[in-house]
């Protein structure tokens, strides 16, 4: 079985690495906030944005794979420079702040299992994956990211060490108890803005061209690209299952454990690992924490590189993980300030935690929009030729953008109500 796990990786492509980057220790805080808070009231958004979150990284990928290039430098030459650059600056601060929560939580996980200063921790796991990124080469990169994906496993195997109700957790599921009560929907906000988050968007259409460049970089013929976006298909569906289904575990270890002793605050990853000890064993104490710090390495240069991706490509500045850092310098040093701003605000008086669920609730916001441009640039044969997205790729990511955006619109209600 072991010997067919590196077998298995090499056939993962940039769709799985995707959907397990989205169960980062911020978004495993926000699910299981969303557990502890509202038991498994809301396991049925993992449910209804599956087809919506395959639908627009489909869309993601198929814009990268066809047009050879990413999503910004597309949204560049076909929408106003104000609305890129501004989508461009909300992405840059929601993933700025997730990068702070995401080293924070590997710190103070860290810190649980053996000890030591969470600071320290931290910016060691900072200067890790700096490292990791400027000077290993895409080729290189990408094979320790798959095998960081296979850690999340250890959500899976948490859920069984537990007594789970299923019959409550199936029937919450597919059945939306919707509730008015405050905070409900900006947690169903921050929750969507997890799952389906725009730093995803720009990473993937980037990976698919990484991935030309190295067989290459030309995009082919027109059954070379057929054959590529089936394959691109078959990664996606595999990769946001996958992401979805981790959540899902997560979500129910909150609420089977946290939820159920009373417990309705986490404020943070780590903090949800140390709650888990005394309710669920060390077992599961230590699979929680081992997989904040993997999912942490595994989302960290990937948070960083989208946000460089999308700098360096609305400038039209030369970028790929695949170039060396001097070939690319203005898309390293994004990395590297993204990085190092996003450790340096562990030492600040801000909540990265709180920030965290704003970024979150920013991220939600963002889509939308995002989602609209993407949506419109799939439907145009003048970006896409003979591969503009079908039917029920559209009809679903359009669906998703909807979603999206009547949640926000909720959350905005939710918000101003009192005023009125």
């Amino acid at each position: 079985m072991l010997k067919r796990i590196p077998s298995f990786l090499r056939h993962v492509g940039p769709g799985v690495v995707t959907g397990a980057a989205d169960d980062d220790p911020s978004g495993i805080a926000t699910y299981t906030q969303a557990g502890a808070q509202f038991g498994t009231g809301l396991l049925w958004t993992v449910f209804l944005s599956l087809p919506f979150m395959i639908a627009i990284q489909l869309v993601s990928a198929r814009i990268g794979r066809v047009t050879g290039k990413g999503l910004a430098a597309n949204l560049r030459e076909h929408t106003p420079r104000p609305f890129l650059m501004t989508m461009v600056a909300l992405l840059v601060m929601a993933n700025t702040i997730n990068i702070a929560a995401d080293i924070a939580a590997m710190g103070e996980a860290l810190q649980l299992v053996v000890g030591g200063g969470d600071h320290f921790h931290a910016v060691a796991f900072g200067i890790v994956t700096v490292l990791l990124q400027v000077f290993v080469p895409y080729r290189k990169l990408a094979p320790i990211l798959k095998w960081l994906t296979l850690f999340l496993f250890s959500y899976v195997i948490a859920v069984f060490l537990v007594q789970v109700p299923w019959g409550r957790v199936l029937y919450d599921l597919v059945i939306p108890k919707l509730q008015w009560t405050s905070g409900y929907w900006m947690m169903i906000v921050a929750l969507l803005g997890t799952t389906i988050s725009p730093y995803l968007f720009f990473w993937q259409a980037s990976q698919e061209v990484e991935e030309l460049r190295l067989k290459g970089g030309a995009r082919g013929t027109e059954k070379e690209i057929r054959r590529d976006l089936r394959r691109v298909k078959r990664d996606t569906y595999s990769g946001m299952f996958f992401s979805n289904a981790i959540a899902f575990f997560i979500m129910v270890l909150g609420a089977v454990v946290l939820y159920a002793a009373g417990i309705r605050d986490v404020t943070s990853a780590a903090q949800a690992a140390q709650a888990l000890r005394p309710l669920a064993g060390d077992f599961a104490f230590a699979l929680f924490a081992g997989g904040i710090i993997a999912t942490g390495l595994l989302a960290v240069p990937v948070l960083a590189s989208s946000s460089a991706y999308a700098v360096a490509e609305a400038f039209d500045w030369p970028e790929g993980l695949e170039r060396h850092w001097f070939e690319a310098k203005q898309f390293y040093a994004v990395i590297v300030v993204a990085t190092v701003v996003g450790t340096g605000l562990d030492f600040t008086p801000i909540d990265p935690i709180k920030a965290l669920y704003w970024s979150a609730v920013i991220n939600g916001v963002v889509a939308v929009p995002i989602m609209v441009g993407m949506m419109l640039l799939a439907s145009k044969k003048s970006v896409m030729g003979n591969f503009t997205s079908g039917l029920k790729t559209t009809w679903f990511g359009w669906g998703g953008a909807a979603v999206m955006g009547f949640a926000v619109l909720m959350m905005f209600w939710d918000l101003l109500r009192p005023l009125f």
